[in-house]
């Protein structure tokens, strides 16, 4: 096996799988969705982490600034 037949696999095999995902509208709109709430969900645990670090640097004065 050399290289050339590894990278044509390779090529093979992505070509496979974003051909699947192109042609399948419902798997893609449930990874977008997915994606979207996901990304919601981790905005809003790190606001609220953010908020107790602000109240917590409020709350102590004797901190570097």
């Amino acid at each position: 096996m050399t290289f050339s037949d590894f990278f044509y696999g390779l090529g093979d095999f992505l070509q496979w799988t974003f051909n699947a995902l192109q042609n399948d509208f419902w798997l893609v709109g449930f990874m977008n969705y997915g994606l979207i709430v996901l990304g919601f969900i981790g905005f809003f645990i790190w606001m609220s982490k953010q908020k107790k670090f602000n109240a917590a640097a409020k709350s102590n004065p004797n901190q570097l600034k």
